[in-house]
């Protein structure tokens, strides 16, 4: 949909035959001014479902009235969220990952209908990010994405993921109930997106090293007057690209795609990254490889002690200054292409000029020569158990090799069960299969099961493996987007108990040790699985779904 400088709004309200059309408009807001200015619609995420978006409707209108100030004319509407941090563990989970492309969906309908000019998208759950971002980039006209922000900690540093785990020390007999009652009642204290650099912060902090949020945007709080100017300097922001005619296409190129999976594995992100940034070039036209992660990261250091893996919340980074200091070290060293443009009609070099380096006394951001970890803890693992690939968040805290015997289970919930009835010891590779974007179907997050995990103190004697994903929150020795999935026939379906299993996070391998003899002829009678759902949404999604390792996307895969 690339035009020069085009305005699509004219083709609905200009000239007699528009009448009907402004006539509705004018039901709206509009004044006879209004017709001859760009539409900008304020995409809003906002629901009371889950903390992440329940302010989110106080940004859109910040938004709103910065749009009409700045010279063009907003029209607001909604999109849907979902909460993973309530869903995980139940069926609905299921969902989630179905939303992400609900969303997409959703926003191109409606700019496309309503012949929008320009967008600015608000996002604060994990999908609503690569949902947004899939849209913008389908309908490529000039937009700028906002997150909604992070949460502030909760009673003694708590968050989301200290509920989770609680839940498997209480399981453990380490907390009594009314313990487990207080982390619950004070871990998530208001507003804002979870806390540590899970898939939110991820999301949010690799949309802005993209450029496609403004300088700081990843790194405010949820409640803050700094989020709101945000929201209203991204309006203008809209404005000033549709008077340049600068669009998504020209600012998402397969540079500002490394320098988002720079950042990430500079942070420490969620595994969700490569799932979501695979499915976002897709969107944009931009060859993105699930291989392009490791040669990447094979010059880039983890440098953020961020939760999960590491010490410090999301909040106590905003406080010494965010990520542009990191963007601007990692910049200086030669990691990211500085002639990039962004939404600010500048350069990323140009935008990180003047920013100054974090306080001498930090110690969140690690210097270069004292890395948490020298090269990416986002492992693309392949071997004869992931063929087509597989994603491993490894920071080297967990070791970097695990051999261990299989306990295989056919579905999230029940491996949840077992890990909290102790069924699982020291020395097994939990394997959850039939999970993946087709089979599960929606390639549920495994956030339960490994809380579960390091709530009974297995966190280095228990690996998991899984054709699902993780949560942001998920740590330990897990991979997960193991492809092909088992409902395809992979040999994640073919695996028994006992099976011996090496995850080799220096080689990058993933390996059964059973012979190719004995897995063809478990091949020969597999049977494949009857569909979970038949109808609706997530049976929609199955047919439609391609391999984790393209991002599992419903529309065509293609470059």
């Amino acid at each position: 949909m690339s035009h020069n400088n085009r305005r699509y709004s004219r083709e609905l309200v200009d000239g007699p035959t528009k009448a009907p059309g402004r006539s509705m408009l004018r039901a709206v807001g509009f004044t006879d001014d209004d017709f001859k200015k760009p539409q900008i619609g304020i995409a809003s995420t906002w629901a009371t479902v889950t903390p992440c978006n329940m302010h989110i409707d106080k940004l859109a209108e910040a938004a709103r009235v910065a749009a009409d100030e700045a010279g063009g004319k907003a029209l607001v509407f909604n999109t849907i969220t979902i909460s993973d941090g309530i869903a995980n563990g139940y069926e609905g989970m299921k969902c989630s990952l179905v939303s992400r492309e609900v969303i997409a969906d959703s926003i191109e309908t409606v700019a496309g209908c309503e012949a929008l000019d320009g967008l600015v998208a608000i996002g604060g759950c994990d999908k609503n990010m690569p949902g947004c971002m899939i849209a913008l980039s389908r309908l490529n006209r000039p937009s700028v994405f906002v997150y909604g922000g992070t949460i502030r900690p909760g009673k003694n540093r708590t968050d989301i993921i200290s509920v989770f785990e609680a839940v498997g020390q209480y399981a453990r007999g380490g907390m009594r109930l009314e313990e487990l009652e207080d982390v619950e009642r004070h871990a998530i204290p208001g507003p804002g997106s979870c806390g540590g650099m899970y898939t939110a912060n991820t999301m949010a902090s690799e949309i802005e090293a993209m450029g496609m949020s403004l300088p700081g945007s990843s790194a405010q709080d949820a409640i803050s007057l700094q989020k709101l100017e945000d929201c209203r300097k991204a309006s203008a922001a809209v404005v000033q690209l549709l008077n340049q005619d600068i669009k998504p296409s020209d600012i998402m190129t397969r540079e500002a795609f490394e320098n988002a999976i720079t950042v990430v594995i500079a942070l420490g992100g969620s595994t969700n990254a490569v799932l979501h940034l695979l499915a976002m070039a897709n969107a944009m036209g931009v060859e993105l490889r699930i291989d392009d992660f490791s040669k990447i990261g094979k010059r880039v250091p983890m440098l953020a002690d961020l939760r999960p893996s590491g010490r410090y919340m999301m909040s106590e980074l905003v406080e010494i200054g965010g990520i542009l200091p990191l963007m601007k070290r990692l910049l200086d060293q030669g990691l990211l292409h500085g002639d990039c443009l962004t939404v600010t009609g500048k350069t990323l070099r140009e935008n990180l000029a003047d920013v100054e380096d974090y306080p001498a006394d930090q110690d969140i951001i690690c210097d270069f020569d004292q890395p948490i970890k020298a090269d990416s803890h986002l492992r693309i693992l392949r071997g004869n158990l992931a063929p087509e690939g597989s994603v491993a968040k490894i920071t080297g805290k967990e070791g970097n090799r695990f051999t261990g015997s299989a306990k295989v289970y056919h579905s999230e919930p029940e491996s949840y069960q077992a890990i909290l009835d102790g069924e699982v010891v020291a020395g097994d590779v939990v394997v959850i299969r039939y999970e993946g974007p087709k089979g599960g179907p929606g390639m549920q997050e495994m956030l339960s099961p490994t809380s579960a995990i390091m709530g009974r103190g297995l966190g280095n004697d228990v690996a998991l493996i899984t054709d699902g994903r993780f949560s942001g929150g998920s740590h330990g020795f897990v991979v997960g987007h193991v492809a092909p999935e088992a409902a395809e026939g992979g040999p994640i379906a073919l695996i028994e108990n006992g099976d011996r299993i090496t995850i080799d996070a220096v080689a990058d391998e993933i390996t059964v040790h059973v012979d190719d003899a004995e897995l063809a002829r478990r091949k020969a009678n597999w049977t494949p699985p009857e569909p979970r759902y038949k109808r609706g949404a997530l049976a929609k999604f199955a047919k439609l779904v391609g391999s984790a390792s393209d991002g599992a996307v419903t529309d065509d895969f293609q470059y």
